[in-house]
């Protein structure tokens, strides 16, 4: 498998402009040695994310639900490239009315959360 080259990022990063700012969720891998060293590089600036924040990232909805979809295949992948393969296959496949309501979704994400100061959510 083809390693990611975080460099490829910064033509995207340069489109966006010089206010460029991540949100991370603080995960162990967003806060490796590797990844420190190119926000640096690249003259990212990162949002501060307090530690076990509530998840208000619809994009966890669309792994749940992209994972769901891969799982219906049987048997299961027989190597990398039939995963991946799939991977695409589904994410291509996944309906725009489900992008667009997690999307819709975010204002009521955040009234939750603080509605809950912060804490659990049905989200």
């Amino acid at each position: 498998m083809r390693s990611c080259n975080p460099w490829s990022f910064q033509p995207s990063l340069q489109a966006i402009g010089p206010r460029v700012i991540l949100q991370d969720d603080n995960a162990p891998p967003h806060r490796s040695a590797a990844v420190n060293t190119f926000i640096q590089q690249a003259r990212v600036n990162r949002m501060r994310w307090p530690a076990n924040s509530p998840d208000l990232n619809p994009i966890e909805h669309m792994w749940d639900e992209l994972c769901r979809r891969v799982q219906q295949h049987h048997p299961p992948p027989a190597n990398l490239g039939q995963l991946l393969q799939w991977l695409q296959q589904e994410w291509n496949g996944v309906p725009r009315a489900i992008i667009c309501n997690l999307i819709h979704s975010m204002r009521q994400r955040c009234v939750e959360c603080l509605a809950h100061n912060g804490g659990h959510t049905r989200y």
